[in-house]
């Protein structure tokens, strides 16, 4: 069990520093471009700046974002940051909101089960052609592998939301007012008043 816990927060780690990264590249690659496109504008800089191609950058971004956007959307589940409407949920009983919310979490695992079955069959078909990207010439099926990987990680993480559920009845809940690695100091205790001199 201690074995599944550490390979569980090894997982957890993974899945925020991939996706702190793919965000991180892709803003500076964006920041880069932009430069260059206004650089070029620039009399004495265009012999310099035309030399350096960067045609592709915004292709890339897209293909980092799209990937980013898969594996944050099973963070979200893991951490409970998707929005949902869940006013009649919570008015129910607590027998028959166990029952909504396990159902509900298990049609979730279904349904990136089937999206990504589906993805894994169009990137298996993919690979078995010599499909390129249009500016960065790279593997169309490394590009579309985001939806088998990020799908199967949504329908694993609705899988230990519902396991974590069954066994303690809590929900992951996002608490907007908190933020991962900041420590907010409480504010010290106010002073009494002086009394008045007599």
């Amino acid at each position: 069990m201690r074995r599944l816990h550490v390979a569980l927060k090894i997982l957890d780690r993974l899945e925020e520093v991939l996706i702190a990264t793919l965000m991180a590249a892709a803003t500076l690659l964006i920041f880069v471009a932009v430069l260059h496109r206004y650089g070029t504008g620039v009399s004495f800089l265009y012999p310099y700046l035309i030399q350096i191609h960067l045609s592709w950058a915004q292709e890339l971004c897209i293909y980092m974002f799209v990937w980013m956007a898969k594996f944050g959307a099973a963070y979200g589940v893991r951490t409970g940051i998707h929005v949902g409407v869940d006013v009649l949920v919570n008015q129910l009983s607590p027998t028959p909101r166990r029952s909504v919310v396990l159902f509900s979490l298990f049609c979730g695992a279904l349904f990136t089960a089937v999206v990504g079955t589906m993805g894994l069959k169009f990137v298996a078909e993919l690979y078995q052609t010599d499909q390129v990207s249009a500016d960065l010439e790279a593997p169309r099926w490394i590009v579309y592998s985001a939806i088998p990987a990020g799908s199967y990680l949504m329908c694993f993480r609705f899988l230990q939301v519902a396991w974590n559920f069954w066994r303690t009845g809590a929900l992951p809940h996002h608490d907007e007012s908190r933020v991962e690695g900041v420590a907010i100091e409480a504010p010290p205790p106010a002073k009494a008043p002086p009394e008045a001199a007599r």
